[in-house]
């Protein structure tokens, strides 16, 4: 009796189970329409999202003078673009998943997703930001930390810097965005201070009217605004001005002037016979073992002691 029970129960257990696989199976068959639908959907939306980004960047080029806007718009319209895609596969892919369930399931997901990327979101946010209010442009110079050189790109997650040495440095938008940032080129010119020492014997007068009009003679120097000759300190071997001259903002163009103006300065003050002095020091020079009061005496001093 209690064998047949068990071979019942098993029975009946074994048809529970054979009826679960064949729902599971049927609802697996009858989906299977609107699976193959929404991977459809999700490859074409890859095309559509492509032919989205290149409209955007002729409507960009096109309406907006910025390259950052250009940028933003690309971005926002491939980032949309998918979004709309995924969505829309999803209704076809389950057909009976409502709207609002997907809203609100997209509501909870960005706040676990906002906790769980904390950075990533914030570096987005700043990255678009970066992007609206255009503190600085691509191709501009800037110096940000330790780090300095031109802006190629600002992307989602990270703005990319070209240093002067050639050197690709990524950095976090959260970053970029609370630190201090030195736009060098953010006008049209840029000053320059060079220091210049002159010996005290030197006419002030005469080397500054020399220092400003060769200043003005060298190529790259702007006329406005005009350049300036200031005293500025009496130091330990020479009187020292600070000629400060205007330039295009870029670093290559500081640099060639400087260059420029150095020999000009140079070539100057020597046809005037002016010089400019070398660093004057004093040195004693004195035998230390005579002044070393730990070393013994000779007897021939001791015998002077006594006498």
């Amino acid at each position: 009796m209690r064998l047949h029970l068990l071979i019942t129960d098993m029975t009946e257990l074994l048809q529970t189970i054979f009826q679960s696989l064949q729902e599971l199976i049927g609802t697996a068959i009858k989906n299977v329409p609107g699976l193959v639908g929404g991977l459809v959907i999700l490859f074409l939306t890859r095309y559509f999202a492509q032919i989205c980004q290149k409209v955007a960047n002729k409507a960009g080029e096109t309406a907006l003078r910025s390259q950052s806007l250009q940028i933003l718009l690309n971005k926002t319209t491939y980032v949309g673009t998918w979004a709309v895609g995924i969505l829309f596969a999803c209704v076809v892919a389950f057909p009976g998943l409502d709207l609002g369930d997907i809203i609100a399931t997209l509501g909870i997901g960005s706040v676990a997703i906002g906790f769980a990327f904390q950075d990533i979101v914030k570096n987005f946010l700043a990255g678009i930001i970066l992007l609206v209010e255009e503190p600085f442009r691509i191709g501009d110079e800037v110096v940000i930390g330790d780090y300095q050189g031109r802006v190629e790109n600002i992307s989602i997650r990270t703005t990319q810097i070209r240093t002067y040495e050639g050197e690709k440095i990524l950095l976090p938008n959260a970053t970029v965005f609370t630190d201090a940032v030195k736009v060098r080129t953010a006008y049209v010119s840029r000053r320059t201070d060079l220091g210049v020492g002159v010996d005290y014997n030197t006419p002030l007068s005469e080397a500054a009217e020399i220092l400003n009009k060769t200043i003005q003679r060298v190529e790259g120097v702007l006329s406005n605004p005009l350049p300036e000759i200031d005293l500025v300190n009496f130091g330990d071997s020479s009187i020292d001005f600070v000629v400060r001259y205007w330039t295009y903002p870029a670093q290559k163009e500081v640099r060639h002037v400087q260059t420029r103006a150095i020999i000009a300065i140079k070539k100057a003050l020597d046809e005037a016979d002016i010089n400019i002095p070398y660093p004057i020091r004093t040195l004693y020079h004195y035998d230390q073992d005579k002044y070393n009061d730990y070393l013994p005496k000779s007897p021939h001093e001791n015998n002077n002691d006594f006498n």
